[in-house]
């Protein structure tokens, strides 16, 4: 499944919504990606697609310094899941595709 592009992201957070702007590329088997938020542009690390499920983690300063686990269920344009830093409850993500590679 193609993931390709940019995802716009809405995590709902404690402390309330943060959007969130995530590029993925892909070259032959190899994914790569960067987020951006807060005003920082970070990349993402281990990127993982099983199926549907993409996961990835990421560190952040911005609003506070933590490192942050993703795992999301593609689904066409959109995409669903959590986002869990550290101990912390996990934060609900949603997220609708910008743009696709043609």
């Amino acid at each position: 499944m193609p993931v390709e592009g940019t995802w716009d992201l809405t995590i709902s957070t404690p402390i309330g919504k943060i959007k969130a702007e995530v590029e993925l590329h892909q070259e032959s088997d190899l994914l790569s990606g960067t987020a951006q938020g807060a005003g920082e542009r970070v990349p993402l690390r281990d990127l993982a697609l099983n199926g549907d499920q993409l996961t990835w983690k990421q560190a952040v300063t911005k609003p506070m310094r933590l490192n942050l686990a993703f795992a999301v269920i593609i689904e066409g344009e959109n995409l669903s899941g959590t986002a869990r830093a550290g101990r912390l409850p996990a934060s609900k993500v949603i997220g609708q595709r910008r743009t696709q590679p043609s």
